[in-house]
């Protein structure tokens, strides 16, 4: 019909029909996929291989937080089949990104054993690398946190599967799987391995090298992994302190020009390393608060801080506005969303500006709606109405509002 929606909008509702990945969008993004991979070799086709797959996992996520079992279960079938097949070509059998993508498809699939033996699978055939492996580590991290998540309480988490994994990390033999203990003795031993391993990066002289993009992430995973084991073995408070110190550093270490080439230098992808470490302490705050009593007030504060560097990370600000829904004074939030505007370019933050407000005008008319008697009129609606035109009218003037069509889209959508 010519104006179908190539891809997704997800933040559109048509009826009661959540707009999801349309079909003549998704035979367009098969059929460049299927040229491409006839077209690429050698690494570049592995690449295009993890980038399908994470296209595919994107489907099922989409399918899981629409609650559609019947369309789940054709989908996960349909990226299963594929993610197999990638895995049987002669290049990608020791790719550990695309076990690890396919470990975490049968993971958000349900079928945690069937996981639980890839990413054994996967580590086992791994090597004897430890931290100084980028892969392994980045494997073994995702492996903990899925595990981590199904955890009730901290209570007995130094047993976990978790701990062996993070513990077998640091001791650089082949990985056993796991047995249902730990060994008190190897967990007093990882921490001083970690403490070692990340004080020598913390350390490091930046060296003007193209080696660097590996060392940021190889950074961020060892951070990751340290605080993770912290948090299981001592709590919370020792994970954070983790945080806090690789923070210090990133940001004293911040990008140095190297005198041959005029390129930064240090711990870089510098930028990177640091959004991602921050990605990673407001994401375990998160979980924290979940599973135990915990005040909310250390986790808006790190959001707050990050979202003030990065402004266009939108995991950053689906966490802000997650907790911004539980106060009932709006006035701090629209604050901080009118200093961040100001101070930036990205669109980001005016999208999830609309989208804060029109999630607190749902609530209050929800509560309006509520008694079947007398109506309750708490907040008069109208406020929020305008005040969501005025920010859309804000959004719609700036440089990249007037060229998004998703922008535009929302504003149309929310007038009808």
């Amino acid at each position: 019909s010519g104006f179908n929606s190539i891809g997704h909008m997800d933040t559109m509702l048509r009826g009661r029909h959540q707009i999801g990945h349309c079909k003549e969008g998704e035979e367009f993004i098969q059929n460049v996929f299927h040229v491409l991979f006839q077209i690429f070799t050698g690494k570049e086709k592995s690449n295009l291989s993890i980038c399908w797959l994470q296209y595919e996992i994107s489907k099922v996520v989409q399918c899981l937080q629409a609650k559609k079992k019947k369309k789940l279960k054709v989908q996960g079938r349909r990226s299963k089949k594929l993610a197999k097949n990638f895995l049987k070509a002669l290049d990608n059998r020791n790719n550990l990104t695309l076990w690890k993508l396919y470990a975490y498809l049968e993971w958000l699939l349900g079928n945690t054993d069937d996981a639980r033996k890839v990413f054994d699978t996967a580590l086992c055939t791994a090597g004897t690398g430890g931290l100084k492996s980028a892969h392994l580590c980045s494997l073994s991290l995702l492996y903990a946190q899925l595990e981590v998540e199904l955890l009730e309480s901290l209570e007995g988490a130094v047993m976990s599967r978790a701990v062996h994994i993070l513990t077998k990390l640091t001791e650089s033999g082949p990985y056993v799987p796991y047995s249902g203990q730990v060994l008190s003795v190897n967990v007093l031993k990882a921490r001083k391995t970690y403490e070692h391993a990340l004080q020598d990066y913390l350390s490091k002289t930046p060296v003007c090298d193209q080696d660097q993009v590996n060392d940021a992430d190889q950074l961020v995973n060892l951070v990751g992994c340290y605080a993770l084991f912290q948090y299981l073995t001592v709590g919370i408070d020792a994970a954070v302190l983790i945080y806090t110190q690789a923070l210090e550093k990133l940001e004293a270490s911040g990008p140095q020009k190297c005198e041959k080439t005029g390129e930064n230098f240090g711990i870089q992808n510098f930028p990177s390393a640091l959004e991602a470490v921050m990605l990673l302490h407001t994401n375990l705050l998160r979980f924290h608060m979940k599973i135990s009593v915990y005040p909310l007030n250390p986790l808006r504060e790190a959001l707050t801080e990050a979202l003030k560097r990065y402004p266009s990370n939108q995991s950053l600000w689906r966490s802000y506005i997650h907790i911004q829904r539980k106060s009932h004074s709006a006035s701090k939030a629209r604050r901080f969303f009118d200093n961040v505007t100001r101070s930036t370019d990205s669109l980001e933050p005016w999208l999830f500006a609309i989208q804060a407000e029109q999630l607190r005008k749902k609530l209050t008319e929800k509560v309006q709606r509520a008694d079947v008697g007398e109506v309750h009129c708490t907040i008069p609606e109208t406020g929020l109405t305008n005040r969501i035109v005025a920010l859309f009218e804000h959004a719609v003037q700036s440089e990249n509002g007037t060229h998004c069509p998703l922008l535009w889209r929302m504003y149309l959508n929310f007038m009808v």
